[in-house]
């Protein structure tokens, strides 16, 4: 195969930046993991790198089918390790910027929450909502991505939309109210005070903590305002809080000794909070460090 020309790859090079941030959110989405999504893009990338350009009718889209195809290998992989991990699982939390907030399909869409609903979907169906109900790629699109046929990818998108619907979080509060009782929320942590903490959330308020077997976490989900609030008040007062915007949506980041101990999203319904994500595994943390770091 001969050598791609400087121009050839200039506009290779050119594509893919282009349209880099739509290629990572495709493969976080569907991995939930932000290492695993940049890991995809490099082979992405490479394949890329060698593709002839003259036969490539829509660039995005072929971006997209060898991004979408390179997460669906790792999916499948990373399904395999699951079944082995240590607690409950959650996504690798991803510092958003505010604009993904105000795009309040984006915002629900990586989420904590909706993460967490994508995970009980296969590795196909998971590809398929993702393109067409996150993205509105075409049918056609969507099949040449997941090599199957646009019969067949309609189907595949019904039943997954079906099942997201039958599990989907009840509808956000807007991004200002959600911010309000953040910081209601925040003072009620760091005062430590039960009866503010128990105004601030649901009676069927649910913990989940995702400590990857490697530091502390609880093995199993804490439900009910009480249980909750009870472990909220043993969080160490040497602890700095401070907000942040995660996964599109308010949340805590707790440093102690400086460095990211825990991010804790949060999950708002009619003012009281309804879900906490609280994520410890040191490996899912170590982007959010060189991250906030640099903004600090």
């Amino acid at each position: 195969m001969s050598e791609p020309t400087t121009d050839t790859a200039d506009a290779a090079t050119e594509a893919f930046v282009t349209h880099r941030n739509l290629l990572f959110t495709v493969a976080y989405e569907m991995l939930g993991s932000a290492a695993d999504a940049e890991d995809v893009l490099q082979e992405t990338w490479l394949r890329w790198a060698g593709v002839d350009l003259d036969g490539v009718r829509d660039r995005r889209a072929y971006l997209v089918q060898i991004t979408t195809r390179q997460a669906l290998m790792r999916l499948r992989a990373l399904g395999r390790r699951k079944e082995s991990y240590l607690g409950p699982w959650l996504p690798e939390p991803l510092l958003t910027t505010p604009d993904v907030a105000e795009d309040v399909e984006l915002a629900d869409s990586v989420s904590m929450a909706m993460l967490l609903v994508m995970e009980t979907l296969a590795p196909t169906e998971r590809a398929v909502f993702v393109l067409r109900e996150v993205f509105d790629f075409g049918y056609d699109e969507i099949a040449q991505a997941v090599d199957k046929s646009p019969a067949a990818v309609r189907q595949i998108a019904y039943r997954a939309r079906a099942h997201v619907a039958a599990r989907r979080p009840r509808e956000a509060v807007s991004a200002a109210d959600t911010r309000e009782a953040l910081m209601a929320f925040q003072r009620a942590v760091e005062t430590g005070d039960p009866r503010e903490l128990l105004d601030r959330l649901a009676p069927d308020v649910v913990l989940l903590t995702d400590g990857g077997g490697v530091v502390r976490a609880a093995p199993a989900p804490i439900v009910g305002a009480g249980r909750v609030a009870v472990v909220l008040r043993g969080i160490d007062a040497a602890m700095s809080l401070r907000p942040a915007q995660v996964n599109g949506h308010p949340a805590l980041v707790l440093r102690r000794d400086g460095k990211v101990d825990t991010v804790l999203a949060l999950r708002v319904d009619d003012g009281l909070v309804t879900g906490l994500y609280a994520v410890r595994n040191p490996e899912k943390l170590s982007r959010m460090e060189r991250e906030t770091a640099l903004r600090r």
